[in-house]
């Protein structure tokens, strides 16, 4: 990895090392050299993280926290090692990070262990957390299904209302209205840190603010922040955040979920079975303090491995260098397309901060045909709704096709971007007088 070790800001040169790490992306697709801009889908991995898996997998694989010989005993320390490098990480404590299959599973823990919370007598501690007919859950127009979804059915099983922020033309979240909704209602406020359709990076301050006021809890999405920019979930005053390894340079199967320690001990567990509890009678049990808790049966040992080599990758590139290289690449990309006649842009326009990447419509041509072209010239872009239905809808589409960089991009990935979609239109024969967006 010698370009991790270059100081001062990423540049072409430097990437074009980093891409030496990534096998994948030196292969040809439909006969052309591969432009991977799709990471915000899912990330591609260097050859260090899949080392690491296969090292656990042949020197040290075991059961962990379970067995008294030697083997166990290795695999359970590099198990909780990497908890410590992934939790440093994210600015959290080594007993507050749990581990998950992904983001959505994670979500779905919260909202399950909340839900849990409203159904019985489990304590004093969990009543902070149970929800009933008058309680409110607020999110934003802009969600992820994973940070809606299991929202809507906490609010089913409870009785609680769902409400939302919206957001304007430009994709912004309206925060006037924001603070009109937040109120003494509202038990729990869900948002996410920066869309993935939009590339907005949301004001955590301001909404943490207006939560604090009315003693809500506060549940941050960073699946498209913790890869991108450096994150401190105690910086950022959250009560939990929710992330992906397959989004940032892991494999697969292996997720987190920060959450204050002690609220995640006070509360109620989703998942229950082997490795959680402390005693069981025939009647009842009794649980581990977090982060045991809300690790029921065998874990992704293996993959939180490879995660926290993946996060040593990203520690030794530099957060901040990564957060700044794409950003400039975020920026090429709208300046870009905005100029293509046709060409509809979401989110912030040029010049507005934001991720590096950039969903667009081309007028004319549905997204599923613009991600066909693009593939036939050896370029990997997301199409579709991108799991954000609501938010097309405001936008008045259907679909989207989104370019995600990531690291390992270069500003000639973006280039060779622009340049397909400049010739999408007039390869269609779409109509000059077809508007963006609009579809006539």
């Amino acid at each position: 990895m010698d370009a991790v070790h270059d100081s001062g800001p990423l540049d072409n040169a430097q990437v074009r090392r980093i891409r030496n790490d990534f096998p994948v992306l030196g292969q040809q697709m439909s006969g052309r050299d591969l432009v991977y801009l799709d990471s915000g889908a899912t990330s591609q991995n260097p050859v260090s993280v899949m080392e690491s898996e296969q090292e656990f997998y042949e020197r040290r694989n075991a059961a962990v926290h379970r067995g008294a010989h030697s083997l166990a005993t290795d695999a359970t320390e590099a198990f909780e090692d990497a908890r410590s490098t992934v939790a440093k990480f994210v600015g959290a404590n080594d007993d507050e990070l749990i581990w998950t299959s992904n983001a959505t599973s994670g979500l779905n823990l919260l909202a399950y262990s909340f839900s849990n919370a409203s159904t019985g007598d489990l304590g004093a501690g969990a009543a902070r957390f149970a929800l009933g007919p008058g309680d409110e859950v607020v999110v934003t127009e802009m969600e992820h299904h994973a940070n809606l979804i299991p929202w809507q059915e906490l609010c089913r099983r409870t009785g609680a209302a769902l409400k939302y922020i919206p957001i304007d033309d430009d994709g912004a979240l309206r925060l006037e209205e924001a603070a009109a909704l937040i109120g003494p209602r509202t038990r729990v406020l869900a948002f996410t840190h920066a869309s993935n359709v939009l590339g907005a990076i949301n004001p955590v301050p301001v909404l943490v603010a207006m939560a604090r006021e009315v003693g809500a809890l506060v549940v941050l999405d960073a699946c498209q922040s913790a890869p991108h920019l450096p994150l401190d979930v105690k910086a950022l005053d959250v009560d939990f955040a929710v992330f992906s390894g397959h989004k940032m340079l892991a494999p697969t199967g292996i997720g987190a979920v920060y959450g204050r320690s002690e609220l995640l001990n006070a509360m109620p567990p989703f998942l229950t079975g082997g490795s959680m509890i402390t005693t069981v009678t025939m009647e009842r049990a009794q649980y581990l303090d977090a982060p045991a808790r809300f690790e029921a049966g065998t874990q992704p040992v293996s993959q939180a491995v490879a995660l926290a080599a993946a996060v040593n990758y990203l520690d030794e590139t530099g957060m901040d260098r990564i957060h700044a290289w794409e950003a400039s690449l975020g920026q090429r990309l709208v300046a870009g397309l905005a100029a293509i006649d046709g060409v509809r842009v979401l989110g912030p326009k040029a010049g507005v901060e934001r991720t590096g990447l950039a969903a667009f419509d081309v007028a004319g041509v549905h997204a599923h045909d613009v991600g066909q072209y693009l593939d036939a010239a050896g370029i990997a872009v997301r199409v579709g709704h991108h799991c954000a239905q609501p938010l097309h809808r405001r936008l008045g589409l259907s679909a989207s096709t989104r370019a995600s960089t990531y690291l390992y991009n270069t500003t000639d990935d973006v280039d060779a971007l622009l340049e397909a979609v400049a010739q999408i239109r007039p390869y269609f024969r779409v109509d000059a007088g077809t508007h963006a967006g609009t579809g006539k």
